[in-house]
């Protein structure tokens, strides 16, 4: 009997230890840090499962590449590059040095559909700025002619750039918001970061997954619907999402919507048949560019170059209503809105 009082003593000793151990783990979970500012022309917000420092040092990393790249601040290494096209080389960070790499890489792959020199056609069309107009039509040859991502040269070992000709100009609008959250994850990574959710406006960023271990449940904007209505939902840890639509930026001119992503082949707002382009990535800047880039090519030429590329995955919509899912999302779009017909 003594013996077996001991040994029941020992058990319930074990159960309180046990409970209480779990009780200690549930209360050292990290708590939730938020905040938002208006970066790299558009509203970034950070939800980050732990401490507030690694919070206020990814907002400082996408301030840092925001006042490298911007096109427009004159103290930026991009304002700089453009001042000087044609003229000298100017020296750059290796943020800015990488991104314009890395744009060039995405320029060839698309055949120039992307290109980072479309600085000069951006200017004239003014969109999302109150100075958005239809440009007359010689406008808009000189500018084409002013695009040429061969023409941006790159010192690697000096670490330089240089416009070969005058008034080129480069914009990369369509990347750097990417490299921001690639930049922002991984210093939120290397502080031990391991849930977090990033959207730099409509550039998405999850780390790993929910606290609870569940993934993100990441919503596909309705390119027609209100902010908020989706079409779709994505279940996905540590990876980023990235949608272009001509539903963000744009104007009306008698009765015509004039859109933010241009073709640099005719000059105008694409008319690729489509109106969203969502890219899946473990690099946002890799899914920025291709969002735009594919958004130009159209579904079929768009949904060709997607399957040859390793670790990229896109879901394309078209102007009527149909939803086209690379292989590698192949049953993963979870409740497909009314009135969108899925082909994966």
């Amino acid at each position: 009997m003594k013996l077996k009082r001991i040994v029941w003593t020992i058990i319930i000793v074990m159960l309180i230890t046990a409970s209480l151990g779990v009780a200690f783990t549930r209360n050292r979970a990290p708590k939730a840090v938020s905040d938002s500012k208006w970066l790299m022309g558009t509203l970034v917000e950070m939800r980050v499962f732990g401490p507030r420092s690694a919070l206020d040092g990814a907002f400082k990393r996408i301030e840092e590449i925001d006042k490298a790249m911007s096109r427009t601040a004159e103290d930026s290494h991009v304002y700089n590059i453009n001042q000087k096209a044609g003229q000298s080389w100017v020296s750059v960070d290796k943020d800015t040095l990488h991104v314009i790499q890395t744009a060039i890489e995405y320029a060839r792959l698309t055949d120039g559909l992307y290109d980072p020199s479309i600085g000069p056609l951006v200017e004239i069309w003014g969109i999302g700025t109150e100075q958005a107009k239809i440009p007359q039509p010689e406008a808009i040859q000189k500018a084409q002619s002013l695009i040429d991502y061969q023409a941006i040269k790159v010192d690697t070992k000096g670490r330089r750039v240089k416009l070969e000709r005058s008034e080129m100009a480069l914009d990369l609008g369509g990347i750097a918001k990417g490299y921001g959250a690639d930049a922002a994850t991984e210093f939120l990574r290397s502080k031990g970061v391991q849930s977090a959710f990033l959207n730099l406006g409509g550039n998405v960023y999850v780390v790993g997954g929910k606290p609870d271990g569940s993934p993100w449940r990441i919503g596909i904007q309705d390119p027609e619907g209100a902010r908020g209505t989706h079409i779709a939902i994505l279940e996905v840890k540590d990876t980023s999402i990235v949608t272009s639509g001509p539903y963000e930026r744009y104007f009306l001119e008698d009765g015509t919507r004039y859109h933010h992503i241009l073709d640099p082949t005719t000059g105008f707002p694409a008319e690729s048949g489509l109106v969203s382009v969502t890219i899946v990535s473990p690099s946002s800047l890799t899914a920025d560019a291709l969002s735009t880039g594919v958004f130009v090519l159209g579904k079929e030429k768009g949904l060709a170059l997607l399957e040859s590329l390793d670790n990229v995955e896109g879901i394309l919509i078209t102007c009527d209503h149909q939803i086209y899912a690379t292989s590698g999302l192949k049953g993963r779009l979870l409740s497909v809105a009314k009135g969108f017909d899925l082909h994966e």
